[in-house]
C-alpha cells in the first residue's frame, strides 16, 4: 500500500511533514443531487456520508439554489425548461421529518477517509459551472440587514449570460458573474447535533464569502471523523455584506480536491477556525451575532496565521503582524444577514517578498 505524504496539518503550525497511509487515488467521482444524496438544512457528526473518498480525490458536486421549487421558479417568470429536472425531485420525495433547522439544501455529505478530529481539511476548488441562465434574489419581512425599512417580500429574476459572464440586473445594470459556493462546510463538533445550515462557524458552512471562487483553497479543521463535507447555496455574484440576506442565488455544479492534513487536538497551535487562500491572498475568518466579535476573531486569526501558521514564509513576532494587518491588510465585511455575521482579513502575498520557507513548495 502506497503512502501518501501531506504537508502537516500547520499549514496549521510547523513546518514538518506528515505522513498518511491511504488507499491509491480514485478517479474522479461525481455526486449529483438526489431526494438521497442531499441534506435539508443542516450539518451533523451523525449525518450518513453518500460518497467515502480518500484524501487527494477529486469529487464533481451537483447543488440546489435557495431559490425555491419549481412551482415557485414558473410564478416568477422562469421558463419550465430552464429550471433542473431533479428540483422537483428533490422537493417532492425529501423526507419532510429530515429537514431543518436551516432552509439550505445542501449535497452530501461526502466522508474522507483519512480525516479525525485535530486534522485539517484541505478544499481546493478546481472549478465551478453555473447550471442555468438566471438567478433569483429577493428578501421576505423581518428579514435583512435592514427589515424595519423593508417589512414585505420582494423577489425578482435577473437574466445570465453565461458566456459573456454576466447578469442583466436591469436596463443599463450589467454585473460581472463571479460563481461560488454560498456554503461549503463539514461537520460541526459532535455535541452540536443538527447545526443550523445558516450560521456559518467553525466547521465552515455558509460562509457567504464571495472569495471561494474556482482557484481558492479553504482549510477548516476537522470535528469528526471523515470531515463529511457539504456544499450548496450557489451564488454567480455577491456584494460584500449581501445585505437583503440573499446573493445572485442560482444552480452551480463545483469540483472539489480533497486532501487531508494531519495534525493534533493537543497541538496548541492547530487552526481553529476556517481560513482560505486565493492565489493572490491569504484570508482569515471570524463569525459571530456581534459584528464587532466577528471583527476581533478575524483579526486575531490573521495574527495567528502570520506569527504562528504561515507554511510559506517566517513568521511574524504577534506584534509585527499587528502592525501588517493595519498597514498593508483589509478587514471586509463577509455578510451581515446570516445569524452570526462574518468578517474576513485578507493578507495580500505580494508584500513578501523574502525568501519562503522550506517547507514551501
Amino acid at each position: 500500500m502506497p503512502i501518501r505524504i501531506v504537508r502537516s496539518a500547520v499549514l496549521c503550525a510547523a513546518a514538518s511533514l506528515a505522513v498518511t497511509t491511504a488507499s491509491p487515488q480514485q478517479q474522479p467521482q461525481t455526486l449529483l443531487a438526489t431526494p438521497t444524496t442531499v441534506v435539508w438544512g443542516y450539518y451533523s457528526a451523525h449525518a450518513k456520508p453518500v460518497l467515502t473518498v480518500h484524501s487527494g480525490d477529486t469529487v464533481t458536486i451537483q447543488t440546489l439554489s435557495t431559490c425555491g421549487p419549481p412551482e415557485r421558479l414558473e410564478s416568477l417568470g422562469v421558463p419550465t425548461a430552464d429550471v433542473p429536472s431533479y428540483v422537483a425531485d428533490i422537493y417532492k420525495n425529501y423526507p419532510a421529518a429530515d429537514k431543518g433547522p436551516g432552509g439550505h439544501i445542501l449535497t452530501g455529505p461526502v466522508a474522507i477517509t483519512e480525516a479525525e478530529p485535530g486534522d485539517v481539511l484541505e478544499v481546493r476548488i478546481q472549478k465551478i459551472n453555473i447550471d442555468v441562465p438566471w438567478a433569483c434574489n429577493g428578501f421576505g419581512p423581518g428579514r435583512g440587514f435592514l427589515p424595519n425599512d423593508f417589512p414585505y417580500g420582494h423577489t425578482r429574476i435577473i437574466p445570465l449570460d453565461r458566456e459573456k459572464m454576466i447578469g442583466h440586473f436591469a436596463p443599463g445594470i450589467d454585473i460581472p458573474l463571479h460563481p461560488f459556493f454560498g456554503s461549503m462546510g463539514i461537520a460541526p463538533p459532535e455535541g452540536a447535533g443538527k447545526y443550523n445550515s445558516a450560521p456559518p462557524w467553525m466547521h465552515a458552512g455558509n460562509i457567504d464569502n464571495k472569495e471561494m471562487v474556482a482557484g481558492t483553497t479553504l482549510y477548516i479543521p476537522i470535528n469528526a471523523k471523515g470531515a463529511l463535507f457539504e456544499a450548496g447555496d450557489g451564488h454567480a455574484g455577491q456584494g460584500n455584506g449581501e445585505v437583503d440576506i440573499t446573493a445572485l442565488e442560482t444552480f452551480l455544479t463545483g469540483t472539489f480536491q480533497f486532501i487531508v492534513h494531519k495534525g493534533s487536538l493537543a497541538d496548541q497551535h492547530r487552526l481553529l477556525w476556517p481560513r482560505a487562500e486565493t492565489p493572490t491572498a491569504y484570508i482569515s475568518m471570524g463569525f459571530s451575532e456581534d459584528l464587532k466579535t466577528a471583527t476581533e476573531m478575524a483579526v486575531r486569526n490573521m495574527i495567528g496565521f502570520l506569527s504562528e501558521q504561515n507554511p510559506d514564509f517566517p513568521h511574524l513576532s504577534r506584534e509585527d503582524a499587528y502592525s501588517l494587518i493595519s498597514v498593508a491588510c483589509d478587514v471586509d465585511i463577509t455578510q451581515l444577514v446570516d445569524t452570526n455575521s462574518g468578517v474576513h482579513v485578507m493578507c495580500p502575498k505580494a508584500i513578501f517578498t523574502g525568501p519562503r520557507t522550506q517547507s514551501a513548495p
